[in-house]
């Protein structure tokens, strides 16, 4: 069983996510957090490059030389108020810390991530889980987040990659889209949704528009509930 997946998300017009390419400008004064509370998650997801932001090393983990370490979840607890989830198939984030926003960070790797790592990941106090050889295996991971860690929703947040992978993979239940009265216009920026390669699993999908509220400075809230045939 996986959890509910909310893709909540803040773009302009056209779909952009990118803020500082935005025009006009557009303060959020807090919508989107405050938001982001009110749908009660038990966790939100983000993709490795958004994931890279939150991070404080610059460099990566130091070379491991002992007995190689078992491809086997680990976790520095089980135990949280809220989760802060990561997909870093080939395990390229250096962390530096172990929680952002007091959310404990659960990274999501593949089998063909480096010993090295998993022992900075570990001296780190960040806990991680497997699914996939070689890429992720999205249901799985979820699946797993539900069994071990009880996460029944959750906050898909990543950018247009992450949250394009879960669409496409069928796993997205619902949209909240925070409309900006703003303008990127720039051919092939970041958007909500980046899906690369076929897109068939789309035409399975189909969209119910469940609210539509009016926000202080001109922005707009969606809801969207999503059903796959």
């Amino acid at each position: 069983m996986k959890p509910y997946v909310i893709c909540h998300m803040i773009a302009s017009v056209d779909g952009r996510i990118l803020p500082s390419r935005w025009h006009p400008p557009v303060e959020d004064r807090g919508i989107y957090e405050r938001l982001h509370n009110e749908l009660a998650g038990d966790a939100w997801l983000v993709g490795r490059v958004t994931g890279q932001e939150f991070a404080l090393r610059d460099a990566p983990y130091p070379s491991y030389t002992r007995a190689p370490l078992p491809r086997e979840n680990w976790f520095a607890q089980k135990e949280a108020g809220g989760w802060a989830v990561v997909l870093d198939a080939a395990g390229k984030i250096a962390w530096g810390r172990s929680q952002v926003g007091g959310d404990p960070l659960v990274v999501v790797l593949t089998q063909a991530v480096s010993d090295s790592h998993l022992a900075g990941l570990r001296a780190d106090g960040v806990s991680y889980i497997f699914a996939g050889e070689s890429k992720i295996d999205l249901e799985a991971a979820l699946e797993t987040l539900h069994g071990e860690l009880g996460i029944r929703r959750l906050l898909l947040e990543g950018g247009g990659a992450a949250n394009g992978a879960l669409l496409q993979a069928g796993l997205v239940d619902e949209l909240s889209l925070i409309i900006a009265p703003s303008v990127e216009g720039t051919p092939g920026g970041p958007a909500v949704f980046d899906i690369h390669g076929e897109t068939d699993a789309l035409k399975r999908m189909d969209m119910a528009l469940e609210s539509c509220q009016a926000l202080e400075g001109g922005l707009v809230w969606l809801r969207y509930r999503f059903s796959w045939r």
